[in-house]
């Protein structure tokens, strides 16, 4: 059985699974495609230095920006994390909101022609300049299930259509049926008071340094490197180089932010069905810890 502890960014996940993983000796495997990558910090949330002495953390800081993983490349990996910790012993707790990341680890596409990397290099400088709102008109032609996706989706649907003649939505078409894993689910989501939580950790976030930090990432990661797409660090990015006022910023971070968890529930509303183990937790109620602590004993008991 996999636990599995997901749903809106900024919704509270990280919290319940750390402390639900420092009770069980868990280890936490991290399913956030932006927690990865080394160096990008403040503005993915992602677990501290106390927090991973505290409890093991798989999936972070394990990518220079640079690099790209994609869904399949994340679930080869944290298949090898899980056996890891279950020959130790220890239960895991999968914990992220980057869905199309989850449901390859249960359900395994099927296999596709490799992308040659110099030309797709090349097309890979071609998209950045382009608006998301013109990528997502290209895929609209090349690939219409996966027309509605964050950015980060649509410049794959973009590459995998043009550099292999295929679409990727016919790789999901034909993923295995058999879950790969059973999945014990916990969805985290205080609501309509996630709106303003998102505002409160914006403001945390600058606070703790988001700007110096993007500063610092500006001097040595290259514009077009894939974790620049994490939400919010192109917007920082600008402020630090002077095209943004911090209030513009703050508005243009928030709006994103506020997307991305609008997009994330519909993921989540539309991908869980009536046969998966799911429990649905508001982080705000006054007994969460002890739902979630209950969550947790049902799914090891299965």
């Amino acid at each position: 059985m996999l636990h599995i502890i997901a749903g809106p960014t900024g919704a509270g996940k990280s919290a319940i699974a750390l402390a639900l993983a420092e009770r069980h000796g868990a280890v936490i495997l991290s399913a956030d495609s932006r927690q990865i990558y080394r160096g990008f910090d403040i503005g993915t949330a992602k677990p501290t230095r106390e927090e991973r002495r505290r409890v093991p953390h798989e999936g972070v800081d394990i990518a220079e920006p640079t690099d790209r993983w994609s869904a399949p490349r994340w679930a080869e990996a944290a298949q090898g994390w899980i056996a890891a910790a279950q020959a130790r012993g220890q239960p895991v707790i999968v914990c992220g909101g980057t869905g199309l990341w989850l449901t390859v680890l249960l359900h395994p596409l099927a296999s596709q022609a490799p992308l040659d990397p110099a030309r797709r290099a090349a097309l890979d400088a071609a998209l950045a300049a382009l608006d998301t709102e013109v990528l997502r008109r290209w895929v609209a032609v090349l690939d219409p299930p996966r027309a509605t996706l964050g950015r980060v989706q649509l410049l794959r649907a973009v590459e995998v259509a043009l550099l292999t003649g295929t679409r990727l939505s016919d790789a999901f078409v034909e993923q295995s049926a058999a879950p790969a894993y059973r999945a014990h689910w916990l969805i985290v989501d205080p609501g309509p008071a996630l709106h303003d939580r998102l505002a409160a950790r914006i403001d945390a976030m600058f606070a703790a340094g988001w700007a110096a930090e993007v500063r610092a990432l500006v001097a040595s990661v290259p514009v077009d490197a894939p974790a620049w797409n994490a939400c919010g660090y192109r917007e920082v990015r600008e402020l630090v180089q002077g095209e943004r006022s911090h209030a513009s910023a703050r508005e243009a971070v928030l709006i994103a932010t506020r997307q991305y968890a609008k997009r994330q529930r519909t993921w989540f509303r539309h991908q869980l069905t009536s046969a998966d183990e799911v429990t649905r937790l508001d982080p705000t109620a006054a007994d969460a810890g002890v739902q979630a602590e209950r969550w947790f004993r049902q799914g090891a008991s299965s």
